[in-house]
C-alpha cells in the first residue's frame, strides 16, 4: 500500500541475516525481504557485535587448547 512505512526487522531477524552473511550464504528471497526491512545501521551494529563475539570465541578456544 502506498504511503506505508516498511516494517522494521527485529533484532533476531537482523542477527540471523548477519550470521548467514558471515558465511556468504543467503537465499535470494531472504535477501530481498531483508533489504526492505533492515536498515544499514542495524546491519553495521549487528556486524560489529557478531565480529566481536567471533573474535572472543576464537580467543577462548585458543586459551583452552594452549592451557
Amino acid at each position: 500500500m502506498a504511503g506505508e512505512a516498511p516494517r522494521r526487522a527485529s533484532f533476531a531477524e537482523v542477527a540471523r541475516a548477519v550470521f548467514w552473511s558471515f558465511f556468504g550464504v543467503r537465499k535470494r528471497k531472504d535477501y530481498e525481504s531483508d533489504s526492505k526491512s533492515i536498515s544499514p545501521v542495524q546491519v553495521v551494529v549487528a556486524g560489529l557485535i557478531g565480529a566481536a563475539l567471533f573474535v572472543l570465541t576464537l580467543v577462548m578456544v585458543v586459551k583452552l587448547v594452549t592451557s
